[in-house]
């Protein structure tokens, strides 16, 4: 049986992870910031699927808390055949307009956590089976994004970090699958930010049960990046061989007109 740790199981992409690996009749193990939602989320499951979940809260941006979630997870003797990084932070905006702790908090979250986990998970795989890792990077992972600099460049980040660190662990039996989606209905602001962009944002936004299935295929087959959709496929594509000012101008018109059609639709 395969042995799976996830990590933001109770937003939206996470749950649709979390029940796509106990519908296959995998184990769980789940993080998040909060216990109540981590209760609830264990108990669908199990009573839906009949599947073994354990769960631990915690603050995925704090040092301390993470480390109290390793010390657990080690004293409890557990091992893992796959570990899932879903967590992450965005702040849409001008980059100007973000504050310290903001800053602070999404390089935690997105970049610190993500190589933490992935370091101390690697460490507690079970030894002579294969170990997966799946990571939620982004389609915007390919642009210099406007409006959205921060959240693109970690998803770069991600990006580059996983692809070189897949080489690292292909001799001991490790393997690497980068999720890299673009819009996905998980929260009613990300609604809200999909419909304001208009026939763009419908076309690239694909249901998150269908990302998560596919994803996990996608890691079962040893697949490096898995882009959902053959419209963002050809997105990333064009941003390959178009200058990358030319790419940041087009995207930052964009959110540009974007922002302005929201702030006329309040006045």
């Amino acid at each position: 049986m395969i042995s799976v740790f996830l990590t933001g199981a109770t937003g939206g992409l996470g749950k649709a992870f979390a029940v796509e690996c106990a519908s296959r009749g995998w184990s769980l193990f789940l993080t998040d910031r909060q216990t109540a939602s981590l209760r609830i989320l264990a108990e669908s499951l199990q009573r839906q699927f009949s599947c073994d979940v354990e769960y631990y809260p915690c603050d995925l941006t704090d040092t301390r808390s993470r480390q109290e979630l390793y010390q657990y997870v080690k004293g409890e003797g557990l091992q893992f055949n796959m570990l899932i990084n879903v967590a992450g932070l965005d702040y849409e905006g001008p980059f100007l307009e973000r504050s310290g702790s903001e800053v602070r908090n999404l390089l935690r979250l997105n970049i610190e956590s993500s190589l933490e986990t992935t370091a101390q998970l690697f460490r507690l795989r079970e030894e002579g089976r294969p170990f997966r890792i799946v990571t939620v990077a982004s389609l915007a992972a390919f642009y210099p994004m406007p409006i959205k600099a921060m959240y693109a460049a970690s998803k770069r980040f991600l990006l580059n970090f996983f692809v070189a660190f897949r080489e690292e662990i292909r001799d001991v039996g490790g393997s690497v699958t980068i999720l890299c989606p673009a819009g996905m209905p998980t929260r009613p602001d990300l609604i809200d930010s999909i419909e304001s962009q208009g026939i763009m944002g419908r076309i690239t936004t694909r249901n998150v049960g269908m990302v998560a299935s596919k994803t996990i295929d996608s890691a079962l087959r040893n697949r490096l990046i898995y882009i959902p959709g053959r419209i963002n496929g050809v997105l990333r594509s064009l941003g390959l061989v178009m200058p990358m000012q030319v790419v940041a101008a087009v995207i930052g018109s964009r959110w540009k007109n974007r922002r302005a059609k929201r702030t006329m639709a309040f006045l």
